[in-house]
């Protein structure tokens, strides 16, 4: 990758700003597994206010909160329901099985957005079945390019959890995006959630770091499978405190990521040879047209160009805007996929 590159393949390739990477170094810091690090504490109690929930629990990463959700709240033997390209079919690496022992029961959509009615559809009775023992969601949702679960659609499905006396965990990595779309603070989209997770490391720009929401009793539950899975770290507080930054300083940018997206979509309208999908966020998906379109190939001459996405699939490329990337930097990489994909 050339170090002028235009790096479009997603929003977690950010480096921390001068100042986030000084209030790193100036972090007051602890064992966090021993007695407790006071920034991210602080961090912690930030999140779960923002989420309208009692407590919050820092982790490494968003897959292993994920995990940690399930293994909380998911019971062996049991099915999963969500829908059948969310994040934890395809990027967790079976871990809901492997660890959870959990089965998923994956439920088709045409848009990503697993509505209640769906959810209902594909809920399954009898004695020669598996039984059905949390819902999961996703907001936004990364493969269906990032597009939002409006309120009213969580809503329902919230309501059918209650009603089928099963838990639901948020998938909110990028749930901060999905806020800013919808003008609608975090904990409107969380009410109802048993947990939530919620990513730092992606539109806001921190280095590391996830964390994942839920009443007190959940999360002291959530400490020790976090343990258990390897995930106690000791002076987190020189990550902790890039998250606190980053609530404080680029919570406003998420809406010119998402403004970039739309512009990068509107300067592709007119090419032959791709589809821009129409960004609800700050991810654009590109659907190749030309008949011997690939992917991959695609890939590879974009970034002989300085243009850097990615292939999700084998005739679509996916591209992330960010903090780091600028509109000038937009306008350059649309002239650049436009002249290489013609």
């Amino acid at each position: 990758m050339s170090a002028g590159a235009i790096d479009l393949r997603s929003d977690t390739v950010t480096k921390p700003s001068d100042a986030m990477r000084r209030a790193m170094t100036d972090a007051e810091v602890g064992d966090d597994v021993l007695d407790g690090d006071p920034t991210t504490r602080r961090l912690e109690a930030r999140i779960a206010e923002l989420l309208g929930l009692e407590a919050a629990l820092f982790f490494p990463s968003g897959v292993q909160a994920n995990q940690a959700a399930i293994l909380l709240l998911g019971e062996r033997g049991t099915e999963l329901v969500l829908e059948a390209d969310a994040h934890h079919v395809h990027y967790e690496l079976a871990g809901v099985a492997a660890l959870a022992g959990v089965q998923i029961r994956p439920v088709a959509t045409p848009d990503g957005i697993l509505t209640a009615e769906l959810a209902c559809a594909a809920w399954r009775s009898g004695r020669y079945v598996p039984r059905i023992s949390a819902i999961a969601a996703e907001n936004t949702h990364n493969a269906a390019g990032g597009r939002v679960m409006s309120t009213a659609v969580w809503d329902g499905l919230t309501t059918l959890a209650a009603e089928r006396g099963v838990p639901i965990h948020l998938d909110g990595a990028r749930l901060w995006n999905a806020a800013v779309a919808l003008d609608a603070p975090p904990a409107r989209l969380a009410r109802g959630a048993t947990t939530v997770m919620v990513s730092l490391s992606k539109g806001l720009g921190c280095p590391v770091g996830s964390c994942l929401a839920g009443s007190r009793a959940h999360i002291e539950q959530a400490w020790q499978i976090r343990k258990r899975l390897g995930g106690g770290m000791r002076q987190t507080g020189i990550l902790a405190a890039a998250g606190l930054y980053a609530l404080d300083h680029h919570l406003d940018g998420l809406a010119a990521d998402h403004a970039n997206a739309r512009l990068l979509a509107e300067r592709l309208e007119g090419v032959s040879a791709v589809r821009p999908l129409r960004p609800e966020t700050n991810i654009v998906m590109l659907d190749l047209l030309a008949p011997a379109a690939a992917a991959r190939d695609a890939v590879r001459r974009l970034a002989e160009r300085g243009v850097l996405l990615v292939a999700f699939g084998e005739r679509r490329l996916r591209a992330v805007t960010h903090r780091d990337v600028s509109r000038d930097q937009i306008e350059h990489a649309a002239r650049v996929i436009a002249k290489t994909l013609r």
